[in-house]
């Protein structure tokens, strides 16, 4: 079974709502893909997602209200079978602190849409509503990247 773990800097805003997409597109899929979300940072533990962040997921059907900001721990190098950094700068602090026997597979959010590969998921945090609607539209492209991935190539 695969389980992944979408990482962002604070865990309120883009990871959330990639959680949210992922786990709304592997519902539709049915496939038993256990889902989660976490920052580098312990800036925001224990705290809802960023407002706007849960307002652009209930526009799209999709309920995170309920998630929590809680920070990378050891332990997710394990569990998880893909953690997937929302940014180039989230990754490398990733790199950094993976355990030596980690065996979660590491990748960028973007690498899973076609075409975007290297890219970055860009912070709304410090924009307005429009940049949570970007953040939506990426994430949900790419979710549907890496469940396709999933549902036929194991790894």
């Amino acid at each position: 079974m695969y389980s992944v773990l979408f990482v962002c800097l604070g865990n309120i805003c883009r990871s959330p709502l990639a959680e949210g997409a992922f786990r709304d597109e592997v519902a539709k899929r049915k496939l038993p893909i256990i889902t989660d979300s976490a920052g580098t940072a312990a800036y925001h533990t224990d705290n809802p997602p960023d407002p706007r962040a849960i307002a652009t997921a209930k526009r799209n059907g999709v309920n995170i209200g309920s998630l929590r900001a809680r920070q990378v721990k050891p332990a997710d190098f394990k569990c998880f079978t893909h953690i997937v950094a929302m940014d180039t700068d989230n990754l490398a602090n990733l790199k950094r602190v993976q355990p030596q026997d980690s065996t979660a597979r590491l990748s960028l959010m973007m690498d899973w849409a076609k075409g975007r590969e290297g890219a970055s998921v860009e912070d709304p945090y410090y924009g307005d509503e429009d940049g949570f609607a970007v953040t939506w539209a990426d994430v949900v492209e790419a979710s549907k990247g890496l469940a396709n991935h999933l549902a036929h190539k194991p790894d």
